[in-house]
């Protein structure tokens, strides 16, 4: 260990940061081990129910499934493809911004101030190229003044909640994964906020973390599950934990991976790989599921559920 790494260990944790320790610890004998078959017994379940659809695919048009794709699928399809119209707006910006914070704080020497991640993420992301860049240049003073103020508060939690990054814990942040089924013609993507520690062999070492500024919902759940099955299908030792970590509450929401979890994992990513192709390729018409989202929803002046459902949750 760094005399660096020694001086952060030294510093005493506040009781949120010491509840994350004893979340992600675990004793080696603690750690459950693996058939070393499980991934490819995984990925042949996966491949004989998506056959059919990619036997109507090419390569070259790869049917992408991501957390955000299954979780648009098995809520609100309607809203969904409004969605994939997609377009910067702050809310998506300072959730990038926040998250590029988080990554750099990893990796900075020394302790930074929140407001410095802030503007050293804002200044790379607008130095980048792409759409991003180009709505971070063309905001307005108001626009930049309240992303900044937002993202500071993220940014600020986290490093309030989480205790300073050991070198010997792994700290991967924003790890991109990807895995390729039916011969590429079906591809599972994503990308994991944190992640931490490793497996050795068949035993299971990694934790598996999404960072959320809001509160819970079920889908977080979903979406961790989906992450444990690419990880188990890429690496072939799956994850330890899994946990969902709600900056605002300072609170973390695990669950222990084991085959069940993946089995699950796998059934709703087929029904989702389904739908996704139907609708994209089959001519479906979009399903509607009214909930809380209704009253964000930019179909709500004409989704007569939608605006149902809101009258009812305003009485």
């Amino acid at each position: 260990m760094s005399a660096g790494e020694r001086s952060f260990h030294e510093v005493p944790y506040n009781p949120a940061q010491q509840a994350i320790v004893e979340l992600l610890g675990a004793r080696a004998e603690d750690r459950p081990e693996f058939d070393p078959g499980l991934s490819t017994r995984l990925q042949v379940m996966l491949e004989a129910e998506l056959w059919p659809l990619a036997e109507q695919l090419d390569r070259d048009d790869a049917l992408w499934v991501t957390k955000h794709e299954l979780s648009g699928v098995h809520g609100c399809e309607a809203r969904h493809l409004v969605d994939d119209a997609f377009a910067w707006s702050p809310p998506l910006a300072r959730g990038t911004v926040v998250h590029k914070a988080i990554e750099l704080s990893v990796h900075w020497r020394g302790e930074p101030t929140p407001l410095e991640l802030v503007d050293e993420a804002t200044a790379r992301l607008e130095d980048g190229g792409g759409s991003l860049a180009d709505w971070l240049r063309t905001a307005s003073d108001v626009e930049r003044a309240d992303l900044r103020s937002v993202a500071n508060d993220h940014v600020a939690k986290f490093l309030e909640c989480f205790p300073p990054l050991l070198r010997a814990w792994v700290p991967v942040t924003e790890s991109r994964v990807r895995v390729e089924l039916c011969d590429g013609r079906i591809v599972l993507g994503g990308k994991i906020d944190l992640s931490l520690g490793k497996a050795r062999g068949t035993r299971a070492g990694k934790v598996l973390l999404d960072l959320k500024t809001g509160r819970f919902a079920p889908s977080h759940v979903d979406d961790l599950r989906y992450y444990a099955l690419v990880e188990t299908i890429r690496l072939g030792t799956p994850p330890r934990l899994v946990a969902s970590y709600y900056l605002d509450e300072a609170r973390a929401h695990p669950e222990v991976v084991n085959e069940a979890v993946l089995d699950a994992a796998v059934a709703r990513t087929v029904d989702g790989a389904r739908r996704l192709f139907a609708l994209r390729h089959g001519g479906a018409e979009p399903s509607r599921r009214p909930g809380p989202a209704c009253r964000w929803c930019p179909l709500l002046d004409e989704c007569e559920q939608g605006q149902a459902h809101h009258r009812d949750d305003a009485d």
